[in-house]
C-alpha cells in the first residue's frame, strides 16, 4: 500500500513551499501499489471543481509529492497540506487567480521543466498543462483529463477575441506550439481517463487516443434540501465561455434575479451591465455556498460544461438545473425529472424556461437520488481501477 515520503519540498525559485506534517487521508480507499508515486496538477490557487477532483487522488496517496506550476495554500484553505507540493519556477513571480492567465506563453515550458522523474506511477490531473511534466522513462503515467486545453484546441477564437488585436499573432503562435506540444505529449502519457464523454470525443478527435470515462466525485453528503426562495444561482468561473451574460439575460427577460457566486476576469463587466438587477457574491465559501444551493430556485448552466460539479451539488441540495442540452450535464441531468434542458446558445428558450417552468412540481428527494450517483467512494473505485489496468499493461 502506498503511504508516500515525508518532508519538505523546494520548488525551482528555491524556496520551501510546503511541509508535509502528517501522513493519511480523510478517508476512503488509497492507491494499492508498492512503488513510488507522484502527483501533478495543473495550478493549484483556488478550490473549484478540477482542484476538488485533485484533491480526491490525493487523499488515496497520503503524503504523495503534488507538482504543480502554481501553489496558494490560502486559496486551496490548506486542502493539500498533507503533501509536498514542489512549484515551477513561475511561484517566485507571486502570481495567484486573478493573474495567472497573462503567464499563458510561459506556462507549457514550465509544465515541462516540472521533473517528477523520481516516481515509478504519476498521476496527473490536466485541463491544460500537467499532462506535460516530465517522468522517467519507464514511469506509468496515468492523466485525469479534464478536457485538452480549450483555447488552443477548440476556442482559439475567442482566446484571440480576448485580448488586443496587436497581440494576437503572438497568441495565435503560442497556441499552435502548444498544440505540437500536446500531440507529442499525448504518445507519451500511459493511459488516459476522461472526465465525460464530450472530454472523451476530443481526446480521440485531437490527440487520436482512447479514453474511459469517469465522471468527477462529488461530495453529495455536504448538501441538505432546504426552502427554496425567488431567484436563480450561477456558480462557476465568471469568464466568457462560462456564458454567464445568456443566463443574466434571459433571467432580465423573464423578469427573475440570479445570484452569481464566482469570481472571474468578466465579472467586472456583468456587473456594470446588469447591477441592479442581479446579485453579484464574488467567490464565496464552502459553507455559503451549502446555504445557497438550497434556497435557490435552480442553478443556471448557460454554457457547456465538460462535467459540470455544480450541476450535480444543485441536486444534491434538492435543487433542479436548467441548463443547455449539450456537454456534461446530458450525463448528470435528467431532462423533466432533475431539470429542464434548452437548446444551446438560445437566450429566448432559457428565459422561457426560466419564466415559465413550474419549479414547485420537482422532487427534492428524486433528485437528491440522482445526484447519488456520482458520489466520492464511486469515483475512488473507478480511477483505482484504471491506475490498476494501467499498471497491469505495462508490467
Amino acid at each position: 500500500m502506498l503511504t508516500g515520503r515525508q518532508g519538505t519540498a523546494v520548488g525551482d525559485d528555491g524556496r520551501v513551499v510546503a511541509r508535509a506534517e502528517r501522513a493519511g487521508s480523510s478517508g476512503g480507499d488509497r492507491f494499492e501499489f508498492g512503488g513510488s508515486i507522484g502527483l501533478a496538477h495543473d495550478y493549484l490557487l483556488v478550490m473549484r471543481g478540477a482542484e476538488r477532483t485533485f484533491a480526491a487522488i490525493a487523499e488515496m496517496a497520503p503524503a504523495a509529492p503534488i507538482y504543480t506550476l502554481l501553489y496558494d495554500r490560502a486559496g486551496t484553505n490548506g486542502r493539500f497540506d498533507g503533501h509536498p507540493v514542489v512549484t515551477s519556477g513561475l511561484q517566485r513571480l507571486g502570481v495567484r487567480q486573478r493573474g495567472f492567465r497573462a503567464l499563458l506563453p510561459l506556462l507549457p515550458g514550465a509544465a515541462a521543466h516540472l521533473r517528477a522523474n523520481g516516481h515509478d506511477l504519476v498521476i496527473s490531473s490536466s485541463s491544460a498543462f500537467a499532462h506535460g511534466i516530465r517522468t522517467a522513462e519507464r514511469a506509468v503515467h496515468v492523466c485525469y483529463c479534464h478536457t485538452p486545453f480549450r483555447y488552443a484546441w477548440f476556442e482559439e477564437g475567442r482566446a484571440l477575441g480576448e485580448v488586443p488585436r496587436v497581440l494576437r499573432p503572438a497568441l495565435a503562435a503560442t497556441l499552435r506550439r502548444i498544440r505540437r506540444r500536446d500531440l507529442a505529449i499525448a504518445r507519451q502519457v500511459t493511459r488516459y481517463v476522461a472526465n465525460s464523454r464530450i472530454c472523451q470525443e476530443r481526446i480521440r478527435r485531437f490527440w487520436d487516443r482512447d479514453a474511459e470515462i469517469v465522471h468527477p466525485p462529488v461530495e453529495v453528503d455536504r448538501f441538505e434540501p432546504g426552502e427554496p426562495e425567488d431567484f436563480f444561482l450561477f456558480v462557476g468561473e465568471v469568464t466568457r465561455h462560462k456564458r454567464v451574460e445568456l443566463a443574466l439575460e434571459a433571467a432580465t427577460r423573464a423578469g427573475r434575479r440570479v445570484v452569481i457566486a464566482g469570481d472571474g476576469p468578466d465579472l467586472a463587466r456583468l456587473r456594470g451591465l446588469y447591477r441592479g438587477d442581479h446579485d453579484f457574491r464574488g467567490r464565496v465559501s464552502d459553507a455559503e455556498l451549502e446555504h445557497l444551493y438550497p434556497r435557490a430556485l435552480a442553478l443556471v448552466v448557460p454554457g457547456v460544461e465538460e462535467f459540470g460539479i455544480a450541476a450535480v451539488e444543485a441536486q444534491a441540495a434538492g435543487r433542479p438545473v436548467v441548463g443547455v442540452d449539450a456537454g456534461g450535464v446530458r450525463e448528470t441531468v435528467v431532462d423533466g425529472e432533475t431539470g429542464v434542458l434548452v437548446p444551446e446558445d438560445d437566450v429566448d428558450a432559457m428565459a422561457e424556461a426560466l419564466a415559465h417552468t413550474d419549479f414547485a412540481r420537482f422532487d427534492s428527494a428524486r433528485i437528491r437520488q440522482n445526484a447519488e450517483r456520482f458520489s466520492t467512494d464511486a469515483f475512488r473505485r473507478r480511477i483505482a481501477a484504471e491506475v490498476g489496468q494501467a499498471l497491469a499493461a505495462r508490467s
